[in-house]
């Protein structure tokens, strides 16, 4: 029987896995090219033939996703698989509007059929967008997994913008581990924090060997998820966190509400700076859709090293790239630090802006005056840097996950703002894992 010729829509992440998963060595199927969006500088590689396998001697190419259409005619194309995550409904469906049109079937796969099984217990942090506040989630999570003796393993969501091959399976455990690797800000974002806790984390491609692997050194695996995307482990507990600052988005946006169907339980974050209208907003439809889940609490309060840096002063907030671009949020932790420090002044650094985050800003309009911690290359770091010095402000306020002035040479006052995750009332997270004790 001919085989089914298949394109898979991706950002360099959950693409890849379900390729692994469903495709490869699959007689079935022919992926004849993988399509790339979100990410910058992933279009015009190959999926090389070390991970693609036997079946793939000359690799996979991967193309831009403005090429879909063309592609689709050109390689009579019989399937388009979407295998990227944080998008509206209505995106997603004109993209199936825009695959039946060129003659292809629009597939979304079953998240379970991905979900590789662990022979250890395995807690799964994810959530109903990004920037609702997974990563201190999983902190929290592993403070107290750890406070219970057991030894853990974080693994974290795929991010491969580098060398495929080297990245198949990433192991980190000291920060010389993030050189090594030649980490990007967007990777060290979300690795270094476990680091500083002394969790081991890894990361890559191939997830079955980065699961293998880390099994071999864990009494628990915790996922920690990326954008709104499901587990590619099957969980034993199922958190997923959700935001009061973007009431309805829980229902909206893919796969985020897929997330919220299969949680065990669901986290409504940041109550401390959002209306109880929000939060009642996010409480129903978490009841509407899931009933049977358990609902936590929480804020995520903010800490800043020297608040005198931002009082009655003019400043530039940074925040966490993928929160302010696809993520949609208006405002991070910078900005809460801002107001509530009393800065004068918010300096809009798009005047200022070099290099690509130029492109950014044309790219994502709706940032407003905002800088986002764009950092997927050297090139994004320059430029990050150049506009920040270039920025006519009398400090930066620094909202990132990690604090960018071990990156880069800030030429003005700077202070940083870390968060973590703080429960309000009863159920707690402790309660959540009290099974895992």
């Amino acid at each position: 029987m001919q085989r089914r010729k298949v394109i898979i829509m991706g950002a360099a992440g959950r693409d890849f896995h379900n390729f692994n998963c469903v495709y490869k060595n699959n007689d079935l199927y022919e992926v004849v090219a993988f399509t790339a969006t979100q990410i910058p500088d992933i279009e015009g590689r190959i999926y090389p033939v070390e991970l693609a396998g036997a079946s793939y001697p000359q690799g996979i190419p991967i193309h831009h996703e403005r090429e879909l259409g063309a592609l689709i005619r050109e390689l009579k194309v019989d399937e388009v698989i979407f295998s990227y995550s944080d998008v509206p409904y209505q995106y997603i469906m004109s993209k199936s509007a825009e695959v039946n049109a060129a003659g292809a079937s629009f597939v979304l796969l079953d998240p379970h059929a991905t979900m590789l099984k662990s022979t250890k217990p395995v807690v799964a942090i994810c959530a109903v967008r990004t920037g609702c506040g997974k990563s201190q989630t999983t902190r929290k999570v592993a403070e107290i997994l750890k406070a219970k003796g057991k030894k853990l393993v974080v693994v974290r969501h795929p991010m491969p913008y580098g060398n495929l091959v080297d990245q198949r399976c990433q192991r980190f455990e000291v920060y010389s581990d993030l050189e090594k690797h030649k980490c990007t800000i967007e990777e060290r974002e979300e690795y270094e924090p476990h680091l500083a806790m002394g969790s081991i984390v890894y990361a890559g491609v191939d997830y079955e060997e980065i699961l293998r692997s880390a099994e071999k050194e864990a009494d628990v695996v915790i996922w920690d998820g990326g954008n709104n995307d499901t587990p590619f482990f099957k969980p034993d507990v199922y958190i997923v966190v959700a935001d009061p600052l973007r009431p309805g988005h829980e229902l909206t946006y893919y796969p985020g509400e897929a997330n919220l169907r299969m949680a065990d339980t669901v986290v409504i974050n940041k109550q401390t700076s959002a209306s109880l209208a929000d939060i009642q907003t996010v409480r129903d439809n978490i009841q509407q859709v899931n009933p049977d889940a358990l609902i936590v609490d929480a804020a995520s309060p903010i800490f800043v090293d020297n608040p005198d840096v931002i009082r009655g002063k003019r400043v530039l907030a940074v925040e966490d790239g993928p929160t302010l671009t696809h993520g949609e949020m208006k405002l991070g932790a910078a900005v809460v630090a801002a107001r509530k420090y009393g800065a004068a002044e918010l300096v809009d650094p798009r005047p200022f802006l070099k290099g690509t985050l130029k492109g950014t800003f044309e790219t994502y309009p709706g940032i407003g005056a905002l800088l986002p911690a764009m950092g997927y290359g050297d090139q994004q770091v320059k430029d990050l840097q150049d506009t920040i010095n270039a920025v006519d402000c009398d400090a930066v306020v620094i909202g990132t996950p990690i604090d960018l002035r071990k990156l880069i040479d800030v030429n003005k006052p700077a202070v940083r703002v870390t968060y973590e995750l703080a429960e309000i009332g009863h159920p707690t997270l402790q309660e959540v894992l009290s099974d895992l004790s």
